[in-house]
């Protein structure tokens, strides 16, 4: 139920007639639905913490028995005091008009925290993987996304590059869980669930993506597409918002009375300047145009509707081209909207005129002046002249394609008897633009997503992995040229988007980080099975079977070091774009962190420093040595950033921070504004200076206010 037919149901317990009245007039709101997406919001998300021990005025919930199957007492109650040497908590009842009250073992509570709360987020760290140098270190967030989607607002905010996100398809086969409950197919509203749950997660992204250029990936099926539309239009309204569909199953998936499906689709939501780069393939076809060195001149003629004459007067002018087929002899000025056409063309010539159709007149491409520079260049020939249907196509070359002759791209082999240029593209040079389907062998996420996991991971199975090449060619299109992309993933799952980036850096000696964040749920078929072992959530051996622990981070750690989680060479190839062994890895860092919440008087007082440091590193780009521990000399400055706690010794901090070859940002330790603004003016142009902890701490209690 949604939160205001709660309220409305309590109202009616209370009050039989304000209540009945206040469905009655939301009913008839309902029924005048305005044009677009339309669905219930529901109360706010909450999600069980099993590892976050538990404080005095916690929401908590009440595990079932252990060795029970049963789901248990779903109801939400307030820790309304601790016996530490019983091991126990006095609970009360949450939104309960007769108070209720009873005191349970602290080990049998698990913690709930509801997405209208306000959090404080900080990361430990729980292994990493070192074989890049100082290549910035991709990172794997163990945590509910929306949580850590939170936290990467005080260290991403607009920064982030590109977002590929492959979320729940709603499937109704317990994908996944709406507050605590596994969403089933005959759920009625399943939808508005689904679209409730990709909103808020949408909304913070927005705030992560870089407003002047950056892109959102979003992979989904027939089953929600068509209100994904809707729902990236929304939240987008700013954006180009493309879909495309591509095929990921050939074999088909047969279906009762359906037909079989062999394909999903992909929108791409492309936010300010965002480019979509060229490839050598066309995502279509087999065809590599990279092998291609015939240049395509184009068309000089212009025709549909916006190469009507109205539209471009300025390009309705006579060609005077030799009869004999040699070239063109001259180019006549426009004729302006009513004047009478020139009817005299030079000896040994014939007048060409844009074409004219249906009593419609048309016109060329670029106007005279243009045509006569590219005709000094070389850069318009005429085809085959067939005076007996009174035919002369002309082409030119686009200054563009000149430019590209300049950077190498293009080559001049070398010249007509008319002065044009013949030209072919460089070896390796010549690209495409992507279809909207596509039909690639590399994007069976049988063969290319399960069998790689396989490899990777002997004996693990993950349910429906992406092609790691479907990924790798999606994210290619937008980052290719941006060496130094900043990648998110918040439905990292398997860990494809991660792989699929070590993968581009491998191809260009690029630089590019990606950010996974997974939860660390157990598959549905499994919780069954663990607790009838008389294990649950936050149990050391039910964590070990958890999506992150016991798929996402081994896949990272085995794909950088080309070795299984048993120590065995990965065999097999990678194949496609770049052929090699598995076995190789990858020359890259990755660390993996587990979300904590904090409170603010411990980010205030420094007790919490060891698991908010991990931020303060993420915040200055992943890069090099992190400040830990809070340094004994009152200051500490590290590859990327600089960490001042006491302000006595500013002079030796700023000292350091000058010296500094790749500084990006100065955290100061200070509730004094006016000492923070001195030294922030003291340090080098370019850095950026971050008040602790009141940037971190107004950071998260304004972010609350979107959460409801």
């Amino acid at each position: 139920m949604s939160l205001l037919t709660d309220l409305i149901t309590k109202a009616k317990a209370q009050n039989p007639q304000l209540g009945a009245d206040l469905e009655r007039e939301f009913r008839a709101l309902s029924s005048r639905l305005s044009f677009g997406l339309n669905f219930e919001r529901h109360r706010p998300e909450a999600v069980e913490l099993p590892q976050r021990p538990v404080r005095r005025g916690d929401t908590v919930r009440i595990l079932p028995p252990r060795g029970t199957t049963t789901k248990g007492d779903q109801r939400l109650w307030v820790v309304e005091s601790l016996h530490k040497a019983k091991n126990a908590a006095v609970l009360r009842l949450m939104d309960s008009a007769a108070p209720e009250t009873q005191t349970v073992a602290t080990d049998d509570l698990v913690v709930v925290a509801e997405f209208r709360s306000t959090i404080y987020p900080g990361l430990i760290s729980t292994g990493k993987v070192s074989r890049g140098g100082g290549k910035p270190w991709h990172t794997v967030i163990s945590a509910e996304n929306y949580h850590a989607l939170k936290a990467l607002t005080w260290t991403h905010r607009g920064k982030v590059d590109a977002i590929y996100i492959d979320p729940p398809y709603n499937s109704g086969a317990r994908d996944w869980k709406y507050n605590n409950d596994y969403v089933e197919a005959d759920d009625l509203y399943r939808h508005s669930k689904w679209l409730a749950m990709m909103e808020r997660r949408l909304i913070i992204a927005k705030e992560l993506l870089n407003p002047t250029d950056s892109v959102l990936i979003v992979t989904i099926d027939e089953k929600e597409y068509l209100r994904l539309g809707l729902l990236l239009e929304q939240v987008f309204p700013e954006a180009n918002v493309q879909m495309i569909a591509s095929v990921i199953n050939p074999k088909g998936t047969a279906r009762a009375n359906e037909f079989s499906r062999i394909d999903e689709y992909i929108f791409f939501v492309k936010i300010g300047d965002a480019q979509l780069t060229r490839w050598k393939r066309d995502m279509l076809t087999d065809r590599d145009y990279s092998e291609d060195e015939d240049v395509r001149w184009r068309g000089l003629a212009r025709t549909g509707r916006k190469g009507l004459r109205p539209h471009n007067p300025g390009s309705w002018y006579p060609i005077y081209v030799k009869i004999d087929g040699s070239g063109i002899h001259s180019v006549g000025d426009t004729v302006p909207m009513g004047a009478p056409d020139p009817v005299k063309a030079p000896a040994g010539t014939v007048v060409v005129w844009p074409p004219s159709s249906d009593k419609q007149q048309y016109s060329w491409s670029v106007v005279p002046e243009t045509l006569r520079e590219l005709m000094r260049r070389g850069a318009v020939r005429v085809g085959r002249v067939d005076m007996s249907r009174k035919s002369v196509p002309i082409y030119y070359l686009s200054f563009n394609q000149l430019q590209r002759i300049e950077d190498g791209d293009i080559k001049i082999v070398g010249r007509a008897a008319d002065g044009t240029l013949d030209i072919a593209y460089a070896e390796g040079s010549r690209s495409t633009a992507p279809k909207t389907v596509w039909n690639m062998t590399s994007h069976d996420a049988g063969s290319h997503g399960t069998n790689l996991i396989r490899a990777l991971l002997p004996g693990r199975r993950f349910p429906f992995p992406k092609s790691l090449y479907a990924v790798e060619d999606a994210l290619r299109f937008f980052v290719k040229e941006k060496p130094e992309a900043v990648i998110l993933d918040f439905f990292a799952g398997s860990g494809t988007t991660a792989h699929a980036v070590m993968r581009l850096n491998r191809q260009d000696n690029g630089n590019r980080q990606c950010i996974s964040i997974t939860n660390n749920e157990v598959g549905a078929d499994e919780q069954k099975s663990l607790r009838e072992r008389s294990l649950r959530a936050g149990d050391s051996d039910w964590e070990s079977r958890g999506i992150c622990d016991y798929i996402t981070k081994p896949r990272v750690q085995a794909a950088i070091t080309g070795k299984t989680p048993d120590g065995e060479p990965i065999k097999g190839d990678y194949k496609f774009t770049d052929e090699f062994p598995m076995a190789d890895g990858f020359e890259e860092n990755a660390e993996f962190f587990t979300l904590t919440y904090e409170t603010p008087v411990g980010v205030s007082y420094q007790t919490a420093f060891s698991r908010i440091a991990p931020l303060l590193w993420l915040r200055a780009g992943s890069v090099g040595r992190r400040i830990d521990k809070l340094p004994a000399a009152g200051w500490d400055v590290a590859d990327s950033y600089g960490l001042l706690v006491d302000l006595d010794t500013a002079t030796d901090f700023l000292k350091a921070a000058r010296k500094a070859k790749s500084l990006r940002v100065a955290f100061i330790v200070t509730d004094d504004e006016r000492r923070f603004q001195a030294l922030s003016r003291r340090l080098p142009e370019g850095v950026e200076t971050v008040r602790l902890y009141e940037s971190y701490l107004t950071n998260f209690a304004f972010a609350n206010g979107d959460s409801a």
